[in-house]
């Protein structure tokens, strides 16, 4: 039984916050906590909009590839939370930590939070096909130009042995993901260890971690994610959710040619679907366009993905998800991720916004909120099947994520 932030307290915590932005616009609005419901309703399951959407769909072939792991550090998970999301002193990043939370059905009494999380992952997986897997991610700290670590620009820390634990306590259900610093004096040792125990990919988000795609500090840890085919999930483009120093630049989509030039397989996390990054006559575009424009290049061919995870969200522009649909040729390079817990946010993602931007169909979008409020996992999935753009949806290749993250270890 899934365990519960308690409302009011929830919402007194957020008392006073109606100045704050979350993804530039306000908290103050109704219906800003998931209720976290359990057992999707019979009815809303005979839905046709729900009973199409595994048509041509393997599940086994579905692992969600974008799913992150959170809790306090109380259950054992050796999780440490930053100051910057644990003190009032960043009143946004304090609030979006309780968003956070709440998303993930998780609660704040001590001993429980970091196990809450987890079985109402496990819980949300089990309303899915026998197949469907979610990818955990470990989250590694901020680190400087010699390998050290610092804590105190460090939004939080995610070991990969509590990531690698879980997906072996529940391997029908979970795999993992490392994330390890390149700059690190071990880090390539801990690679081979981390690709012997299981992990499927590795995680970099260099705005909040301190890493530079293309400093030659990488090359080594590129030459071992090449040699085992290990796919490096990266995040490009700006970074709202953490922040680690002044490293936005290292999220430039086109500083990963060092890494594909090196024979690394590389998802670019959310297709870079946001902010600006400078090009290459030193004019800022759009991150999305960067993305697009290193998709295209001779050294990314067989190389380079994205995975759609967070596209849907209110502070993305209705122009990438048109895009996205559009480019059918991309569609065998496009992975299913869904940023979990994000999904479970409320105002995070608006299905009404979506239908107007005319890339949902209206009348979907209140089985659609009703069944958020029971399986943002399945939410999110059923969304991007749904969405539609002059006749062009997501194939199902872009569903068929497994393919990619299981060659390292075949």
């Amino acid at each position: 039984m899934p365990v519960r932030i308690d409302r009011r307290r929830f919402l007194g915590l957020l008392g006073g916050a109606a100045a704050l932005s979350f993804g530039g616009w306000s908290l103050a609005r109704p219906a800003v906590v998931n209720p976290c419901r359990v057992a999707i309703p019979a009815a809303l399951l005979d839905s046709p909009w729900l009973k199409q959407v595994w048509d041509g769909i393997d599940p086994a072939q579905l692992w969600d590839c974008h799913v992150h792991v959170a809790g306090l550090g109380d259950g054992g998970s050796g999780i440490v939370v930053g100051p910057q999301l644990s003190s009032w002193m960043h009143p946004l990043h304090y609030a979006q930590r309780l968003f956070y939370m709440n998303a993930g059905c998780a609660h704040d009494a001590p001993g429980s939070v970091d196990t809450a999380y987890v079985a109402r992952l496990l819980n949300l997986c089990d309303a899915m096909p026998e197949g469907f897997k979610v990818m955990l991610f470990a989250f590694e700290r901020f680190h400087d130009g010699q390998g050290a670590a610092h804590p105190e620009h460090s939004a939080f820390f995610v070991p990969n042995a509590w990531a690698a634990k879980l997906a072996r306590d529940f391997p029908s259900r979970f795999e993992w993901v490392a994330s390890l610093h390149p700059y690190r004096p071990e880090a390539v040792d801990e690679l081979k260890l981390a690709v012997a125990n299981g992990a499927r990919a590795v995680k970099w988000l260099p705005a909040a971690m301190g890493m530079d795609p293309a400093d030659a500090r990488c090359d080594a840890f590129y030459r071992t994610l090449a040699a085992s085919r290990t796919p490096l999930i990266v995040h490009c483009g700006e970074e709202k959710a953490v922040k680690g120093s002044d490293t936005q630049a290292y999220g430039n989509p086109l500083r990963l040619r060092r890494a594909l030039d090196a024979g690394v397989r590389v998802v670019v996390a959310h297709c870079a679907s946001l902010g600006e990054d400078v090009d290459d006559d030193g004019k800022p575009r759009p991150s999305f366009d960067l993305f697009l424009k290193l998709m295209a290049e001779p050294r990314a061919k067989g190389l380079l993905h994205g995975d759609i995870s967070a596209i849907t969200q209110r502070n993305r522009k209705p122009a990438v998800i048109r895009t996205l649909l559009e480019r059918q040729d991309l569609h065998d390079r496009l992975l299913h991720g869904s940023d979990y817990p994000l999904p479970g946010i409320l105002p995070l993602t608006s299905t009404r916004a979506l239908a107007r931007a005319g890339l949902l169909p209206k009348a979907a979008c209140s089985s659609l909120d009703i069944l958020r409020e029971h399986n943002p996992l399945l939410f999110d999935f059923v969304l991007k099947r749904l969405l539609n753009w002059q006749g062009h949806s997501f194939s199902p290749a872009v569903f068929q994520t497994r393919r990619l993250f299981s060659a390292s270890q075949a």
